[in-house]
């Protein structure tokens, strides 16, 4: 005869009577000691990097921060990318450099614009430098006002009354007199960028109920949002076109090609580089830090970095060269905090020469003084000749750098151009689901790496990190058919803890139902607080019902209601990424919840785990079944009519950004297979689910009750096997 669940080796059990009423684990009025009560990481927050101690653990970490920057970016997997068909016009022809207008679409709709330098001297093929430029007003166009400009002059920023006033143009000029090709491309919304204006991509503030229907949506809206369609990722797609296009030139040396850009820019270059192993040297000024992470919506996006920082995303560029600058801003601090990091990361990678990074005691820039560190910088990483010197220029006027004009028309920047962008991009993400849909063995295990891979990042928890899962606080009730156990389970490894309940049978078989419910686990009683009739019959059955308030359910809140909103940081603009880019949503916690839950009945001596869930609770326990490696034995949902799809609210409790993208529930659902699954009620449009168990030879191993309701006898029954 087993015993029932050690619940503490060596505590003493307190015996206490079955109380008449929703059992209540903590003292009233205390709530659970979990990191996930106190205020959440915001993009003002501190980010080190701690360096790995081997240079194998640093590469397995890479990869993991590639694929959560794709994640994040709309980009895993990475979309086709056809080759670049650019418009390249109204050529002006400088001294020593000509410039030319570049426009081409990288989705339909969706253009990268630019202006081209070329240098007139030398043979090639030459070097190239890509320019992503920041938030400087007017972008490609930027001039400094007459004010600002003799501020420059004074301050020793700049050195030339001409053009010292086009810094952006500046750069782009000097390299090209060095003998590389300069492309110098616009960020969304700025200067000839379209379709997107520059106050959505750049100054979203508040939602917009008319773009946040299911059948019509905008950039930043929940829909938006659930395929993972964010400003960040189309800057970066931009660039990663951008990159296509430059290194296909027949006149670049494609082995020689640099990356630099300021503030945006800067983000722009790192996670380039993060991301893309083609940039030879890359060089983000006055971006990378400890501190502030960038404010921009462009610059942010759910789960960007999410246990990660700007720090190690620059870190993932190694062993390449690696160039910063530092100023009167939020990276003040680097040469002290995080260049010493980096350079003990590039001494482990054998290249200690290869990192650097200087403060210059200016306020934000990309001025003359901190441009010519990043001329030597790439004259020493892609062999450039000529001085580092800068000379002055004779600036090109808007007209002369616009590429738009009566041959060329402006495509509309309206809102039915943002609608019919977003349409393109979520048919292009169809497209590759369809593609990844499991036929046999090997597209289930590519759908597992694809699909599987992503829900790692939007998760955050797998099988190899559930945990050190313990239980604080025991305490053991019995009635006349059951014992009902109680305690506070908690997840050492990450500060969580989770009042749980456990109702046993006289006589326990090493048989667990885990139990999680949308209303927590006072659902599971009634109002005398005795186990509701399903949960008596698994009972009867030999199993134990273990259920529990996950995070932000009865113990954890004030009033013991279930959320009606998600928590977001103290910021006033309603943007998912300012939460949810450096924390997981509360989906996902809530699926770490029942994750550990099954870790902690596996490792008390259960060797039958059954997960059974209805509504919300069904996704959760759909994520927590394919996160955990095969602990469970069996999993029964009804999910009912819930869908990610319908959700169309940022703050709804279920928001996962990326689970239309990747496929919704039936997606979850295939990623499961073959854990025998049953689906009761609702149970039409589950294709991809039974074509992942008919790719697993277990077709059999899914069942499904289309006549069934929730909680319902056919459930239980299939539970228990009869």
């Amino acid at each position: 005869m087993a015993s029932r669940f050690a619940w503490c080796v060596l505590a003493l059990l307190v015996v206490a009577a079955v109380q008449a009423e929703a059992p209540r684990v903590l003292p009233e009025g205390e709530k659970p000691n979990d990191r996930r009560l106190q205020p959440l990481k915001d993009l003002d927050g501190y980010f080190p990097f701690d360096v790995p101690e081997s240079k194998d653990a640093w590469l397995k970490r890479r990869e993991e921060v590639r694929r959560q920057a794709l994640v994040a970016n709309g980009l895993w997997p990475m979309p086709p990318r056809p080759a670049v068909e650019a418009t390249v016009h109204g050529t002006v022809d400088r001294d020593e450099y000509t410039v030319s207008k570049v426009f081409f679409e990288t989705a339909p709709g969706l253009f990268v614009t630019g202006s081209i330098y070329r240098p007139k001297q030398g043979e090639g093929p030459f070097p190239a430098v890509l320019s992503p430029h920041g938030h400087w007003a007017d972008g490609r166009f930027f001039a400094h006002s007459d004010a600002a400009f003799k501020g420059e002059l004074d301050s020793g920023a700049e050195k030339f009354e001409t053009g010292g006033r086009y810094p952006l143009q500046a750069r782009c000029v000097q390299l090209a007199r060095m003998g590389c090709i300069v492309f110098h491309y616009d960020m969304l919304g700025y200067a000839d960028s379209v379709p997107l204006t520059q106050e959505l991509a750049h100054g979203f503030k508040t939602q917009r109920p008319e773009l946040s229907k299911t059948d019509r949506w905008g950039l930043f809206s929940a829909q938006s949002e659930l395929r993972l369609i964010n400003a960040l990722g189309l800057q970066t797609w931009n660039s990663l076109r951008a990159l296509d296009w430059i290194a296909s030139l027949p006149e670049v040396d494609a082995s020689r090609i640099g990356v630099t850009g300021a503030s945006g820019g800067g983000t722009q270059t790192f996670l380039l580089g993060a991301i893309d192993d083609r940039p030879a040297a890359l060089f983000p000024a006055v971006m990378v830090s400890t501190a502030m992470q960038g404010g921009c919506t462009c610059e942010n996006a759910s789960y960007l970095r999410v246990g990660t920082g700007n720090i190690e995303l620059a870190a993932a560029i190694a062993p390449r060269p690696l160039g910063m600058t530092a100023a009167n801003d939020w990276t003040k601090e680097l040469e002290t905090k995080g260049l010493p990091e980096l350079k003990r990361l590039y001494t482990l990678m054998g290249v200690p020469d290869r990192v650097e990074g200087r403060y210059f005691d200016f306020g934000h820039n990309y001025n003359a003084v901190s441009r010519r560190m990043m001329y030597e910088f790439f004259k020493a990483h892609l062999a450039l000749q000529g001085d580092v010197e800068e000379r002055d220029f004779q600036p090109l006027s808007r007209e002369e750098l616009t590429v738009w004009n009566s041959e060329h028309p402006k495509p509309a920047m309206d809102e039915a151009a943002e609608v019919a962008l977003m349409q393109a991009l979520d048919a292009r993400n169809k497209e590759q689901m369809a593609s990844l849909v499991p036929k046999d063995a090997a597209s289930l295990a590519e759908f597992r790496k694809i699909v599987g891979g992503a829900y790692d990042v939007m998760i955050g928890r797998t099988a190899e990190t559930l945990g050190n899962v313990t239980v604080a606080s025991p305490k053991e009730g019995k009635a006349k058919n059951y014992v009902l156990h109680m305690g506070r389970v908690q997840n050492a490894t990450y500060g969580e803890e989770i009042p749980t309940v456990v109702v046993f049978p006289a006589t326990w078989q090493r048989k667990v139902v885990v139990w999680p419910h949308p209303q927590g686990k006072s659902a599971l009683f009634d109002d005398a607080g005795e186990p509701i009739e399903p949960v008596r019959k698994l009972v009867d059955a030999g199993y134990a019902v273990m259920t529990a308030d996950l995070v932000g359910q009865g113990e954890f809140t004030d009033d013991g209601k279930r959320l009606s909103q998600a928590p977001v940081v103290k910021n006033p603009r309603e943007f998912a990424g300012y939460t949810l880019g450096y924390n997981h949503p509360l989906f996902s916690k809530r699926v770490q919840d029942v994750m550990t839950l099954l870790q902690f009945a596996k490792d008390r001596g259960a060797n039958d785990i059954v997960l059974l869930a209805s509504d919300e609770a069904a996704a959760w326990s759909a994520a927590a079944c394919a996160q955990s490696g095969g602990l469970v034995t069996k999993l029964a949902l009804a999910p009912g009519d819930f869908r990610f799809a319908n959700i169309t609210d940022i703050r709804d409790p279920n928001f996962l950004p990326g689970a239309v993208k990747y496929g919704d529930l039936p997606a979850l659902l295939a990623l499961c297979a073959p854990t025998p699954t049953g689906l009761f009620g609702e149970t039409v449009g589950f294709d991809l689910t039974k074509a992942a168990y008919d790719a697993a030879g277990k077709s059999d191993a899914l069942t499904t009750d289309e006549s069934a309701a929730p909680m319902s006898s056919a459930a239980i029954e299939w539970v228990i096997g009869k």
